[in-house]
């Protein structure tokens, strides 16, 4: 450097504004697209497992919240399992929830609709997969025993009162959930360290859980990991809740497709709609071609 020049600036640490936040949203959504196959598809299976990992946190903590006041137990239950997303964006997995954004890049003319739609397509696939090998993981591990089997008994209520939602309610409960997924992934973009990052995801996502609203991800984890133990729990695990295998009487195969078919749709809905779509209009619709 000669004496006449100056130093470069040092790094800004103030947050990105929303136009600069959308250009990267639109960039990120081009380069998902571009990923290889194989890649994107193992990057979803960890998804779908980190999302289970914050489902497995969350069951844990409603698994003894009985006692607490209605609203405490759920920002417990919510905070608990913003651990999923955390482990999504900072460690870096494909989840196909945040993965609508790229409705963006789409609306821009930069990314076509096949390619969008097979790269959610993937990654679908990988975060059922991831999700379901979690939870045959932690039902073969027994977890549900855990807590004098009081995990196994939050479990199956949280997934007979998911499945025993109407098409309608589930689906909308899917579009307010994705609203809030979707603003913490977009708010990531914001962001310019980890923990900025993890600041700006754990409300959104405490907030949805906290809600009652639904995630089609985590219905992946928490519908199967009921009907395992529906189906196989032994007999002293329901002696020990002092239940039976017919008290779910909602949860089902065919009701727990019919929740997913809902919320994927609702999710699919809040996030490249409502988000996504205004986002573009909003900072990129001047640009389009």
């Amino acid at each position: 450097m000669s004496q006449t020049e100056s130093p470069p600036p040092p790094p800004s640490l103030d947050a990105r504004l929303p136009p600069e936040m959308a250009d990267r949203a639109e960039s990120a959504g081009v380069a998902k697209a571009a990923l290889d196959p194989w890649k994107m598809l193992a990057l979803a299976v960890m998804a779908g497992a980190f999302i289970a990992f914050g489902a497995i946190f969350s069951t844990v903590v409603a698994a003894d919240s009985a006692t607490l006041p209605f609203g405490v137990a759920r920002l417990l239950i919510g905070l608990s399992f913003s651990l999923g997303l955390i482990l999504v964006v900072v460690g870096g997995a494909e989840l196909f929830t945040g993965d609508v954004l790229m409705v963006m890049a789409w609306a821009s003319g930069k990314l076509g609709l096949p390619k969008m739609l097979k790269a959610w397509a993937l990654v679908y696939l990988g975060n059922l997969v991831g999700a379901l090998g979690t939870a045959l993981l932690t039902f073969g591990a027994g977890h549900y025993l855990f807590g004098g089997a009081k995990v196994g008994l939050a479990a199956l209520a949280i997934a007979n009162a998911k499945s025993a939602e109407p098409f309608l309610q589930a689906l909308l409960l899917g579009v307010l959930c994705n609203v809030l997924v979707c603003m913490a992934v977009w708010a990531c973009f914001a962001a310019r360290s980890a923990a900025d990052k993890v600041l700006v995801i754990v409300l959104p996502i405490a907030a949805f859980v906290a809600a009652g609203f639904e995630h089609s991800i985590a219905n992946m984890y928490y519908l199967p990991e009921a009907l395992l133990i529906q189906s196989f729990a032994p007999d002293a695990f329901w002696q020990q809740i002092a239940k039976l295998p017919t008290d779910s009487p909602t949860l089902s195969l065919a009701n727990a497709l019919a929740n997913l078919a809902a919320v994927t749709l609702g999710n699919m809905i809040g996030g490249g709609a409502l988000v996504a779509g205004m986002y573009w209009f909003i900072y990129l619709r001047s640009r389009r071609p």
